[in-house]
């Protein structure tokens, strides 16, 4: 994760959220090609899948500061969405809220047309990829704006309403 996220997240003293509107990301990531080759993580043997970004939510979460990610997806679930459904039980047992907001249950909804965080309502990061889900440029953009960031979370929490809470969402 990068810093700009982690650095942010440090900082945050109430909220954390965090929207994914792409079926695919990333496709090249290591994690992601031994899931296709047949990897799973074993829920019960935390220790082949705990990494640096959950001890991240951990802290953040142990703060008091609510960390919410909202997935919108398409259905059926693409390849990359699957591995992210599957390994999202690590994002959980960390203290993350995660939902599923399948696109077909998003009509009427204004979201914003990139992915990215808001923390705390007022700091904006957004995150930029290129078409088939690879970063591009820097990365990321950091933008202090009270504004945006409440345009931003009043449409976030429309859609969160909406979407399915990850134990109860079946992808099938």
């Amino acid at each position: 994760m990068a810093t700009a996220v982690r650095e942010a997240l440090a900082k945050a003293q109430r909220s954390a959220v965090h929207l994914e509107m792409r079926d695919s990301y990333m496709r090249d990531d290591p994690e992601f090609i031994r899931w296709q080759e047949g990897h799973r993580y074993d829920p019960a043997d935390r220790a082949s899948w705990w990494r640096s970004w959950l001890d991240v939510v951990v802290a953040t979460t142990a703060r008091g500061v609510a960390m919410r990610r909202l997935r919108v997806v398409s259905e059926p679930l693409s390849d990359y969405a699957r591995y992210e459904y599957d390994i999202t039980f690590t994002n959980v047992a960390a203290g993350e809220q995660v939902r599923w907001l399948p696109r077909s249950r998003a009509k009427g909804l204004l979201l914003p047309v990139l992915d990215g965080w808001v923390m705390d309502a007022d700091t904006v990061i957004l995150h930029h990829f290129s078409g088939d889900g690879q970063w591009i440029g820097d990365r990321m953009e950091v933008v202090h704006d009270a504004a945006m960031a409440e345009r931003i979370v009043a449409a976030y929490d429309a859609a969160w309403e909406r979407a399915i809470p990850h134990e109860e969402y079946d992808p099938a």
